[in-house]
């Protein structure tokens, strides 16, 4: 148990500075393939609220999926470059790998993955760079993309939607401790049985609360904390926040993972997806856990071993397990936590994935994704150095575990 503790490292990317820029000549006609999520009749509807509304030329709500495609096809073909933009992405004979071979800037997003294994990065034989439209590059093969036609440059839209998951997290703690999901079924059924719903609805005040993980989200979800007047605000993270901050929060840093756990009423997960923090909540670490405690994961599906958690919630040791990520994406039909349920019938709270993907997230990383564009086009190459994940066939970011040392040109 200690020398997991020490493992896990890397939960939690570095303050950055700005990064160099690259010398380079401005290219033109090159193809951009961009795996995108399918938004169908919603794609094409105008925002009603926020800052959107107001402009005099909105544009749709949903910039992130395949009919709107970021709001790049127009400035991409104005320069004289191709966009392919497809959602048809598993297999052989899809449209991501019939492009696969010639693009050569490769765009993405976490909530509808185009995954870059080491056989697909094996036949881009053009690709350069690979930027991710919101956070998270756990799709790509990193190591692989070091190796890959000199280094391919794996990017992402740092903070863009960092605001968007923490309020999803919010959310989602308050909807399993009042047990909010079988009431509004019971609200819908017509049927009316408050015994059933209150026996298992608890005030989150007084109750210990914590974040494996606190960079940017987690340290967002336990600033939205603070007022509920939560027991304890606790987190779990290999560097410590300093302690101006731990004072202004309130909360305190467990340096053991399974004490951590042992004192949490409720647990959030927002870390990076990485060697040392796949399938980490499996039968053991769930074990951990208080018995009736509540699991929240916004981070990756594969933090979780699906099977223990769902296992977990059948036998009572966890009271509810709630959240928007799976492994793989989209999450098959017969995934056990699409119907996993507690002892009560109740206690699942996941949605497709969808907390960093709220229009004004999209908004933000549709923007991020078009100046990542911009440098690369122009040939600056001019990144912000905590947007760079690997580049020139080294790390940059060190939130990928310890394969994650520096040494990117």
């Amino acid at each position: 148990m200690a020398s997991l503790s020490r493992n896990l490292l890397r939960l939690r990317p570095r303050t950055t500075t700005p990064l160099r820029t690259f010398s380079s000549t401005a290219r033109s006609n090159l193809k951009v393939l961009s795996i995108l999520y399918p938004g169908g009749k919603h794609s094409s509807v105008t925002p009603h609220f926020g800052p959107l509304a107001q402009s005099p030329n909105p544009q749709p709500s949903l910039l992130g999926t395949v009919e709107n495609e970021l709001g790049l096809r127009k400035w991409l073909e104005d320069q004289g470059h191709e966009l392919v933009t497809t959602a048809d992405k598993e297999g052989p004979n899809s449209e991501f790998e019939k492009h696969l071979e010639d693009a050569e800037v490769i765009i993405t997003t976490p909530f509808h993955p185009g995954y870059l294994t080491k056989e697909r990065l094996a036949k881009a034989k053009n690709l350069k760079i690979a930027i991710t439209a919101g956070v998270g590059s756990d799709h790509v093969d990193l190591d692989a993309a070091n190796k890959t036609n000199g280094g391919v440059t794996v990017i992402e839209v740092t903070g863009c939607n960092v605001v968007s998951v923490a309020e999803h997290v919010l959310m989602t703690i308050l909807i399993l401790v009042r047990n909010f999901v079988p009431a509004h079924d019971q609200a819908r059924s017509g049927e009316w049985d408050v015994g059933a719903v209150a026996s298992s609805s608890y005030d989150l005040e007084g109750k210990t609360v914590g974040t494996v993980g606190v960079g940017r989200i987690g340290e967002r979800v336990l600033r939205r904390l603070k007022p509920f007047d939560c027991k304890e605000l606790l987190y779990f993270d290999y560097q410590p926040l300093n302690k101006e901050v731990e004072s202004e929060i309130g909360c305190k840093r467990v340096a053991d993972l399974r004490e951590f756990l042992g004192r949490c009423d409720v647990v959030t997960i927002n870390c990076p997806l990485h060697e040392k923090t796949k399938g980490l909540f499996g039968e053991e670490v769930v074990g951990w856990m208080k018995h009736g405690a509540i699991l929240v994961n916004t981070a990756r599906g594969a933090i979780v071993d699906k099977d223990a958690v769902a296992a977990a919630l059948k036998s009572g040791k966890l009271s509810g397990y709630g959240g928007d990520v799976w492994y793989p994406q989209p999450a098959p039909k017969d995934h056990p936590l699409r119907y996993a349920l507690n002892t009560e019938g109740g206690g699942n709270a996941m949605t497709p994935h969808i907390s960093g993907t709220s229009v004004d997230a999209q908004v933000r990383y549709a923007e991020g994704t078009k100046a990542i564009l911009e440098e690369y086009l122009s040939g600056r190459h001019g990144y912000r150095e905590q947007d760079l994940i690997v580049r020139g066939g080294g790390y940059v970011s060190r939130a990928y575990g310890e394969r994650a040392k520096r040494g990117g040109k």
